[in-house]
């Protein structure tokens, strides 16, 4: 039975106790985790030298669908898995500092950044009263995103490595990759 997530009392439990909280979920289950860790002994190291930039979106299952392992890439994930500076900054300490030289570059259908526009910092504007500092990134065509981030990499100055870099879409609903072209 799911552990309900809400964190105000349960009247019909006649107890002033908060219900456990989707948090509460989770450190529970590290706590049955840790109970049967052992060290894989792993350097931080990726063993396919490669790092994966893709959406956070939670259906994607990037080590299912890529055939990955524990330890075997650097995952960096934001929303719509569109290059920033801050994706620049981990790439970057990937490379150097890791090891990694191949980067591959993972959007998706369906992914929410295809129905908002930079408005979206307007209404955090008028709610809060500041601009977030950071963009949306927000896009209507995926290839050609892709594309972008693709040449985003490929020109940073602070990466040594930009000869393997390669993007593709994954599809939700069939679970397969479409490489992008990096030509338009």
């Amino acid at each position: 039975m799911p552990i309900p997530v809400s964190s105000t009392p349960s009247p019909e439990s006649g107890s002033d106790r908060p219900e456990p909280t989707v948090t509460d979920r989770l450190v529970a289950a590290n706590a049955r985790y840790a109970a049967e860790f052992t060290d894989p002994g792993m350097d931080a190291r990726p063993v396919l030298k490669v790092a994966v930039v893709a959406c956070m979106d939670a259906r994607l299952d990037l080590h299912a669908a890529l055939g990955l392992e524990l330890g075997d890439c650097h995952t960096i994930r934001n929303a719509g898995g569109v290059v920033t500076d801050d994706i620049i900054r981990s790439l970057t300490i990937s490379q150097r500092a890791l090891g990694t030289r191949s980067v591959v570059l993972i959007h998706h259908t369906g992914c929410g950044l295809l129905n908002l526009t930079e408005d979206f910092r307007h209404e955090i504007e008028a709610e809060v009263g500041q601009r977030p500092a950071w963009a949306v990134e927000a896009f209507k065509d995926l290839d050609q995103d892709v594309r972008q981030s693709m040449q985003r990499v490929r020109t940073s100055p602070f990466l040594p490595h930009r000869d393997d870099v390669r993007g593709f879409v994954f599809d939700v609903t069939t679970g397969l990759l479409r490489e992008i072209d990096p030509r338009p």
